[in-house]
């Protein structure tokens, strides 16, 4: 479990995040949304050591991140997986090699040891027979696979995606996000993530955290939105007509 506890972070002299308290829970799939400019992203960027809070304080299973040492902090990175937005992967890597990267720079494991690891989680975000292939000889969905399997082939207690669906076709999106829920569930991961895909938030919104102008204005499940009389995060997620469509049949089934 992720614990923030009233945190705040400004840039030049302009408060983005305004007194935070939150928790990302273990198992679970934890999503950040707002509008652009809300501070989730900031938010995240938070979570992972890149930006420091002024006030307030983030800890990861009790253990708070500022007042770890620099070792201690370098070993919680290690638990720590990460899927980027674009997926970022090495352009002169092979798939087996990106895999594989975290593995050479963060452990001391063999390359055979190595080499059994990239082909099990190969094998679990089914991407048979890409070992060799460039990511530019792959379609976006299995470059997100890819990004997937390198951020969790170290066996992370956390993992953080940001906006995973970006540039993907909604049938992908789905897959990749069904995924991200059953690698969450399977490995017992605090999984958190970023983005504005509201389709994302009722496939997977286990939790869903929505921050409006830095304030964390709602929290909830993906259940939760549909009983919910919070204007903030009705006005947010009901934006678009398919979603007023499904509020209005929800609320006639009640």
């Amino acid at each position: 479990m992720i614990e923030v506890k009233n945190i705040e972070k400004s840039f030049n002299g302009i408060q983005i995040l305004k007194g935070i308290t939150t928790t990302f829970e273990t198992g679970k799939t934890n999503l950040i949304i707002g509008q652009s400019g809300s501070g989730k992203t900031v938010l995240l960027k938070s979570l992972l050591g890149i930006f420091t809070p002024e006030v307030g304080k983030i800890s990861f299973d009790g253990r708070i991140y500022s007042e770890l040492s620099a070792d201690e902090k370098r070993a919680l990175r290690t638990e720590i997986g990460m899927v980027f937005q674009g997926s970022a992967l090495f352009d002169s890597m092979t798939v087996e090699e990106n895999i594989g990267f975290p593995l050479k720079m963060f452990t001391t494991k063999t390359p055979t040891e190595i080499k059994e690891r990239v082909n099990f989680v190969i094998q679990r975000v089914n991407l048979i027979n890409a070992n060799h292939k460039m990511p530019s000889e792959i379609s976006g969905g299995m470059q997100k696979r890819v990004a997937i399997a390198r951020a969790i082939v170290n066996n992370p207690k956390y993992l953080f995606c940001d906006e995973p669906n970006s540039g993907l076709d909604p049938k992908t999106a789905i897959l990749i996000d069904n995924l991200i829920q059953e690698i969450t569930e399977e490995y017992n991961i605090t999984t958190v993530i970023n983005t504005h895909d509201m389709n994302s938030v009722m496939e997977i919104g286990e939790k869903i955290i929505f921050i409006k102008e830095g304030v964390l204005a709602w929290e909830g499940s993906k259940k939760d939105i549909f009983k919910t009389d919070n204007e903030a995060i009705v006005d947010f997620v009901y934006s678009s007509n398919l979603f007023k469509k499904i509020r209005k049949a929800q609320n006639k089934e009640l």
